[in-house]
């Protein structure tokens, strides 16, 4: 196993790190300025715009796309593997603003590796080539409230055939992105054949946003921030319809689909996490330096620096086993990497969340409000123990793997 960065990584860890030192951190209290002053939450900043407009400049701009491992297409993009896009993941997650920046924020980066892998020349052509170029936003609808869709064979959402359409009826929660105006694409996981084998009931399918009979019932808050203007819905899908073409790969294909958008996207938040979790320890051992408490700073106590030994130790350790996870995803596949995926899916979150919350307590009361980071940076982290699959599910497929070696 080899984790050295490639020439290629390093050239853009240090370009990246230029663009976060002149352009995205003194972007941050601007975009909170902005989003306060708005009339409405749910439009983008202005200042994001002038971001984005840097990084093509700088040619920092759709980093996160392998080359197809098939035909070798990379779509314009650069072409980075895993291994190599991880580290430039890291440094985006030092930031809430820096992936939209920079083309290369969830979901839609999920969403355009589906259209490049699985997707008709059609949908590259009318949604690909847009969300390459920033110009729209999509949303990826596969979680629903009546059900526990940390086992997807439950998804009840239909996917019906009728004559040259398929007609989609049902209801889907957290539906990132939907709160944005800017998107124009859905991504939908439904049930297309009920009496199938469990594993090809399912498909993906293609919805434009615009079409009749989508309705956003409410947008859900996350440990009380709406996410503005990016958003989670639960959505209602009441007998919309799209063509026949705009099935992807084919009925019955859905949990293949998944597992070729997911095994990335799971390296992706990760390394984000990653990145989040450095930031929170820089603040802190910031903040603690500055204070003084009974009557020494609060960085010279012992508790604090075992606190900061303890981060640091957990950090390098959730780096190196995201790493191998990108490496093994690289030279595997991503089927063969499975168990590497699941395990730094439970591990990555864990530790971030831990992390964060001790950097919090460091910083005392002021943590918790809005005047430090710290406090949304937990609900994230926080979250990601359950986006993606739950902790639970993960440490199963881990288990199972396991002790399936020893049969």
């Amino acid at each position: 196993m080899d984790f050295e960065y490639s020439d290629r990584t390093k050239e853009l860890v240090e370009k990246l790190n230029k663009f976060m030192d002149e352009v995205i951190y003194p972007a941050e209290p601007v975009y909170e300025e902005q989003m306060e002053k708005a009339k409405d939450r749910w439009q983008l900043p202005k200042v994001i715009e002038d971001c984005k407009a840097e990084a093509k400049k700088r040619g920092l701009w759709n980093m996160f796309l392998p080359a197809d491992p098939d035909s070798g297409d990379t779509h314009g993009t650069m072409g980075l593997s895993n291994l190599e896009y991880a580290p430039i993941c890291e440094v985006l997650g030092r930031s809430a603003i820096a992936s939209e920046a920079v083309n290369c924020s969830a979901p839609d980066t999920g969403n355009m590796e589906v259209f490049a892998r699985y997707g008709s020349a059609e949908h590259k052509e009318k949604w690909l080539k847009p969300l390459l170029n920033g110009e729209i936003r999509s949303c990826f609808a596969m979680t629903e409230p009546a059900v526990a869709s940390s086992d997807a064979r439950n998804v009840e959402c239909r996917i019906e055939a009728d004559g040259d359409s398929y007609v989609i009826n049902g209801r889907k929660w957290w539906s990132s992105g939907m709160g944005d105006p800017r998107c124009k694409v859905i991504i939908l996981m439904g049930k297309s054949d009920p009496n199938a084998p469990a594993y090809r009931q399912q498909s993906m399918i293609v919805v434009p946003r615009d079409t009749p009979g989508i309705k956003i019932v409410k947008m859900l808050h996350v440990f009380g921030y709406d996410d503005a203007p990016h958003g989670h819905a639960e959505v209602i899908y009441d007998n919309v319809r799209v063509p026949k073409s705009a099935i992807l790969l084919g009925e019955g294909r859905g949990f293949e689909i998944a597992q070729g958008r997911l095994g990335p996207g799971r390296i992706h938040h990760c390394m984000r996490a990653i990145g989040v979790a450095e930031r929170a320890l820089e603040m802190a051992i910031k903040r603690a330096k500055s204070r003084v408490a009974f009557g020494q700073r609060i960085s010279e106590m012992g508790v604090t620096k075992a606190h900061v030994a303890d981060m640091r130790m957990e950090i390098d350790m959730a780096r190196l086993l995201v790493l191998k996870a990108a490496w093994a995803m690289d030279k595997y596949g991503n089927k063969e990497a499975r168990q590497q995926i699941a395990m730094i899916k439970v591990a990555v979150p864990n530790i971030s969340s831990k992390v964060v919350d001790r950097c919090l307590q460091l910083h005392g009361a002021g943590g918790v409000s809005q005047v430090f980071k710290l406090a949304s940076m937990y609900a994230h982290q926080r979250t990601l123990r359950l986006a993606d699959g739950p902790d639970e599910v993960h440490r199963d497929q881990v288990g199972r793997m396991e002790i399936a070696k020893y049969n």
